[in-house]
């Protein structure tokens, strides 16, 4: 895995405006040495966190001022899919994909803080008040990690999921994960089926919330009222309004944009949605000199 020394340097990157579909306009911060991408999260104000798929290493910018620097030059053997910032206790948590681990990280300094060693694909992981939950895309099964007060990070364990998310007839299966604002319940989207489940935190039941069909899911994320739920090789995000007690929902809206490239997961600041382009339609590793974050109006 190529390595790179640009810890804490502010790089100049290139700002596009390109014209976007269905009156959506879009704007590209190129990720200044990536060899691949797929995590994106959101931190205070308009700064995010990107991670490059194949090296580990995470990337810090603004969506805003359209800066972007490499902030962790992660260890060899290293790999980042989902990540999510927790700004209450200062830690930023990154799915390890195909090492079957997840890292947690000092949001302030870059430094490691824990490795944990979980299971087979791991694709995603959400916060919540008292812990994080990541996905396994070749499990029927929740990881979490309990946050104590000060950021104490707890015991690993794992949830079994029951119910029809456990289904595990396709080669890839769990894949986002976002949750309640309360905590109590997680949505998880399953690729192989195109769909996305309820699931309970504390029994590992879940449900299919009807009406939605989102073939090619992807990264999901549940905020301010809306779930945004990814389909990669569609290159698109769709907006899904859900029921009160999310039992069903229906698509409202489609955002799509002639910069996505399989896109794969979202995050949300005010009224802008950045994605990060995986590229997998040019192979897997793709075969792209560029990998990038595209910011659309939500």
């Amino acid at each position: 895995m190529r390595r790179f020394s640009l810890i804490g340097l502010v790089l100049t990157v290139v700002f596009i405006a390109v014209p976007g579909l269905a009156g959506v306009s879009s704007e590209e911060i190129i990720l200044p040495g990536a060899v691949g991408a797929e995590g994106i999260a959101t931190g205070a104000g308009s700064t995010f966190y990107a991670g490059d798929l194949f090296t580990g290493d995470i990337f810090r910018g603004d969506l805003r001022r359209g800066e972007v620097e490499l902030f962790i030059n992660a260890p060899d053997g290293r790999a980042a899919a989902g990540l999510k910032a927790d700004l209450s206790n200062d830690l930023l948590f990154v799915a390890g994909a195909f090492t079957g681990q997840g890292y947690v990280y000092d949001l302030t300094t870059g430094a490691d803080v824990a490795t944990y060693q979980l299971g087979g694909f791991i694709n995603d992981v959400v916060v919540t008040r008292d812990a994080a939950w990541f996905t396994d895309s070749n499990a029927a099964v929740l990881y979490r990690v309990p946050i104590g007060p000060g950021g104490t990070l707890g015991p690993l364990s794992s949830l079994a999921i029951d119910g029809p998310a456990a289904n595990l007839d396709f080669g890839f299966n769990l894949n986002g994960i976002t949750a309640t604002s309360n905590g109590k319940t997680l949505i998880v989207a399953h690729s192989g089926l195109g769909a996305l489940f309820t699931v309970n935190p504390e029994t590992g039941a879940s449900a299919m919330i009807g009406g939605v069909a989102v073939p090619f899911v992807d990264g999901i994320l549940l905020e301010a009222g809306r779930l945004y739920a990814v389909q990669n090789f569609l290159n698109q995000i769709a907006v899904i309004d859900l029921s009160p007690d999310l039992s069903s929902g229906s698509v409202e809206d489609l955002i799509t944009s002639s910069s996505f490239q399989v896109p794969t997961t979202v995050a949300r600041a005010g009224n802008l949605l950045a994605v990060v382009n995986a590229k997998f339609d040019t192979g897997i590793p793709p075969r792209a000199k560029t990998f990038e974050v595209v910011i659309v109006s939500r």
